[in-house]
């Protein structure tokens, strides 16, 4: 009896080892094929943006209007993981920060980028808080920061500029190159035309041209003024957007303007969540409804 069961303990442990090593296996195979990935995520009228590197760095830009964010946000995570490097907080509108509470209640944080643009609302004070209590570096965005993503990956703040706590929430908020091979994108938050004015007159074209641009405030004829998405130049543009949306966006004078520079457009109110995968040199496009 005694022999027996050793007998089936050691089968057990053998059996054991292999499914263990065969799991490392397949973890080691995943980590060096993974590819950088950029969605954006159908969270409605709002913005919310998943960005993995290469070697698993994940960071999250804005997370919509409360209660819309973790349904999207675990499509494109693996189920079992509950950790994000980094979130950054665009601006404090509800419509991209809305969210974020429940995210720092399922998911542990390493870090916050933000503005520092003040803002009394209760939604930004609360989540303040939240980040405060929970003792995560709070990190002010500011023109010339690259934040290291691994793998060749990388994000490069272009603004703001100087001290935005007293501007108007869009006009201050963060706008950002992502970088990855010959994948980059422009990542402009809800930055209005004043806002890409200084943008222009501080950057070449080089630095701005990007092969996507992550359209300003939802397609708001108040962004996306001609001769910045000229400087851009995008073979796509993308567009965060609840469908039959109050606001009436987007505008049709930004898809107007849009057209002219020839980018192909998506939108989450037709494609849902849109997921694009890189290996550096070639880019492909899925969607997820």
């Amino acid at each position: 009896m005694f022999k027996n069961s050793k007998k089936y303990a050691l089968l057990f442990f053998t059996i054991f080892l292999l499914f263990f090593n065969i799991y490392l296996f397949a973890a080691d195979w995943q980590n060096s094929h993974r590819k950088f990935t950029f969605a954006m995520l159908d969270i409605g009228q709002g913005d919310a943006l998943f960005i993995e590197s290469p070697t698993g760095t994940q960071v999250l830009v804005d997370a919509g209007p409360p209660r819309k964010i973790l349904g999207p946000l675990s499509g494109v995570m693996p189920v079992f993981d509950r950790s994000l490097d980094a979130i950054i907080m665009t601006h404090p509108d509800q419509d991209h920060i809305g969210g974020f509470s429940e995210v720092l209640k399922n998911y542990e944080i390493g870090e916050v980028f933000e503005p520092g643009i003040s803002d009394f609302s209760k939604t930004y004070q609360n989540l303040e808080k939240e980040i405060k209590d929970k003792k995560i570096p709070d990190i002010l965005a500011r023109r010339g920061m690259r934040i290291d993503l691994g793998g060749g990956a990388r994000i490069d703040i272009l603004f703001p500029d100087r001290d935005v706590s007293a501007w108007e929430t869009n006009a201050g908020c963060i706008v950002a190159k992502l970088v990855y091979g010959n994948t980059s994108i422009m990542l402009t938050g809800d930055a209005p035309m004043k806002t890409e004015q200084i943008i222009l007159s501080e950057n070449s074209k080089a630095q701005l041209q990007s092969n996507i641009l992550k359209v300003g405030h939802h397609g708001s004829r108040g962004s996306s003024s001609l001769a910045f998405v000229q400087a851009v130049s995008p073979r796509y543009a993308l567009i965060s957007v609840g469908k039959d949306n109050k606001y009436g966006h987007p505008h049709q004078e930004t898809l107007d303007t849009l057209s002219k520079t020839g980018a192909q457009i998506f939108r989450t109110d037709q494609l849902g969540t849109i997921v694009l995968k890189s290996d550096g040199q070639n880019t492909n496009f899925s969607f997820l409804k």
